[in-house]
Parts: structure tokens; sequence; C-alpha cells
């Protein structure tokens, strides 16, 4: 076999950085890793109810080829509308993943001569979705308003602006208010990943920017169902006009096998749960409260706790010995934040109890 010594030189160079990546072990360890902020992927009353609702339906096993040809069902178009109601849209479209939705909306909206302006900490899909694009690429610094005004004055054609609702590694909010204003300023369009606050914020777990959907400047809102909802799959709410531009020129969506039935009922029975138990999101703010006050340096307000240590070295060091006294934190390291800016990233959960959450934060301080 011909030897892969291009591949495996850069492996090595990743290895003397420090940063190589590995799939990790599994482990039964109290989980302050994952995104399962409000405990549905592992709560068996909602299974239960997704089980009974698959056993009374019987569907296909798989979706059997893209929606376009022979993968779309009366399901999907059943939640479709349930989501576009949850969500205050016009439309809204499934996607298997929040990856491949963010993917194909950027890529496809804007054009050559449109500029795309995304928030530098965003996700690397909604950055590789503007790369994909013809449009011309701008990255305004994370959060800054003035950077953002000064971007949107220098940018040409149509303006598109990308931001997250709730940033996966620090934990913050972007200022959507002032960002929607300055849309609305410089006639820009706006796209928002809600992947980290679905189902962790708003009515039936609707989100943060719902409370902005009436606002003509938000081309897309992006939720995804990996996280917090506990199943899996996306959506991407709009009006009606974008969804059916997207089913003509998203690849992502028409070029790939559509959902499996199963997911699209896990999807529509997690919202139900939620509905149903809605307090989960009070408790899971009763969580994040209660670390904030027993860990002084909490740089969030949200389920995701970083806590910067300056290098992967030491970022590794630290998790291992979490790791070993019962507690799955992870750290993330450069280049997937920046150097220097190397982290354990804490993630809390309705299923944390609080000695759980204070036996971590003190074993944290006697480390740092």
């Amino acid at each position: 076999m011909k030897e892969l010594d291009f591949l495996n030189k850069r492996l090595v160079e990743r290895r003397e950085k420090g940063n190589l990546r590995t799939l990790p072990p599994v482990r039964d360890l109290i989980d302050f890793v994952s995104n399962d902020y409000l405990g549905l992927a592992r709560s068996e009353q909602l299974r239960e109810r997704i089980r009974q609702k698959v056993d009374s339906i019987k569907p296909m096993n798989g979706g059997t080829g893209s929606r376009l040809l022979s993968g779309n069902h009366e399901l999907f178009e059943t939640l479709e509308n349930q989501l576009s109601k949850l969500f205050k849209s016009e439309s809204a479209l499934l996607f298997n993943s929040g990856y491949y939705a963010n993917q194909a909306l950027v890529s496809s909206v804007a054009g050559k001569g449109d500029t795309i302006i995304y928030d530098q900490l965003s996700h690397v899909c909604l950055k590789e979705g503007a790369w994909l694009s013809k449009a011309q690429t701008v990255a305004f610094r994370h959060n800054d308003l003035e950077d953002l005004r000064m971007k949107l004055q220098q940018a040409e054609g149509g303006k598109f602006v990308v931001t997250e609702s709730i940033f996966s590694m620090d934990g913050d909010m972007a200022p959507l208010k002032e960002i929607i204003g300055l849309c609305n300023s410089f006639d820009a369009w706006l796209i928002i990943d809600e992947a980290h606050s679905t189902g962790c914020y708003g009515k039936e777990g609707s989100g943060i920017s719902v409370q902005f959907s009436d606002e003509d400047c938000i081309l897309a809102r992006v939720y995804t169902f990996g996280k917090a909802m506990g199943v899996h799959g996306a959506c991407i709410a709009g009006s009606q006009s974008l969804i059916d531009y997207l089913i003509n020129f998203g690849h992502a969506f028409i070029y790939t096998t559509s959902l499996p039935p199963h997911s699209v009922i896990s999807i529509q029975e997690s919202f139900n749960y939620l509905r149903d138990h809605i307090s989960l999101q009070d408790r899971l703010n009763e969580r994040i409260s209660f670390f904030r006050q027993a860990y002084d340096g909490a740089l969030s307000t949200t389920a995701i706790q970083p806590v910067i240590v300056g290098s992967n070295e030491q970022a590794r060091k630290l998790s291992s010995i979490l790791q070993v006294n019962g507690f799955d934190v992870r750290p993330i390291l450069s280049p997937t934040v920046q150097k220097g800016k190397e982290r354990l990233r804490i993630s809390l959960h309705v299923h944390n109890s609080e000695e759980e959450i204070k036996n971590l934060v003190n074993l944290l301080k006697s480390l740092l």
C-alpha cells in the first residue's frame, strides 16, 4: 500500500504541538461535558413517549432518499408546521443537523458581489458556509458593535451579518437588540444560530431570538435539536420565500438523504415533552446560579462555563485530574480556541446535583 507520508507528517506536527485529537473512551463519570442541558437525552419518559408514537405509526426505518425524491413524508410537514408556530416564523425547513443547516443557508443566500460579515467566534459551520459562497467574507471582533458598524460601512453589495445567540465556547450572549439596530441602519440581513439556546430559553423552548421574530432584517434563525432537546436534527425558521429558495439552492438539503421518520417523531415528542415539563428551564437556571455563587471565577450566565487555563498542556492536565476524580470535564485546545485561551469547558445540566457542583468547584479551586 502506498505510504501516506503527507498525512502522517501533519499528524506528527499536530502531536508535537500538543493538540492532536483522539476519540475519548466511554467512561461512567459525572456529566459536566455534554450539551444535554435539560437531561432530555437521558429521559426515560421521553424515550417511552417516542417509542409509543413510533409503534402507533410504524414508519419506515430509513429516510430512503432526498426529500425531493423518495424521502418526503407527511411527518415532516406536520413537524415543520409545528416548529414554524413555535418559532413565530412563516415557515420552517428540517435539516439533518445544525452543521448542514448553517452551511446550506449561509453558502446559498449570498452571492458574488455581496458581503458576509460574521462574528469571529462563530461556529466553524457558519464560517465554512461563508467561505463556500462566492461572497466576500469578513470577520468582526467578537460582540464588538463598533467593529461591526465599521465593517457594515465598508461592505459592498448585499450585506449579511452572521452571529450566534449563545456562543459555544465562552457561553456568552450576542447583543442581538443592538445588532438588529445596526442591520436595520445599514439595510443588512441577519442570520442567528440558536444552537445553544434552543430548549433552554423562550416559551416552550423557542430560544432567545424569537422575541425579535417580527424584525424584518432577520433573514433566518437556525435551531438545533441535538443539544438541549436531546434528540437530533435541526431546522431553519424564516419566510416562505426563504424556505422555497433553500429547497432549490441549498445543496446540503437537496443532495442529502432525509432524516429517518423515527428522528422526526423524536423531535416532535421532545418539544411536546418540554412543553409539559417547562419547569426544566427553571431547574437549569438554578444550577447555573448555584455554580456562579460557588465559583468566583465564573465567566458566563449560561450553562456553558469556561475556565481559561492558557495552554494545551495545562488544559489536558487539569482535565485528566478531574476525570480521575469522577468528573467528566474535557479540555478545549487550540486551534479550536485561540492560542492562550485554552480552557476547560464545563457544561451544567438539570441532572447535576448541588453536591456534585460543589465538589467539582472545590476541586477546581484546589487546582487553580
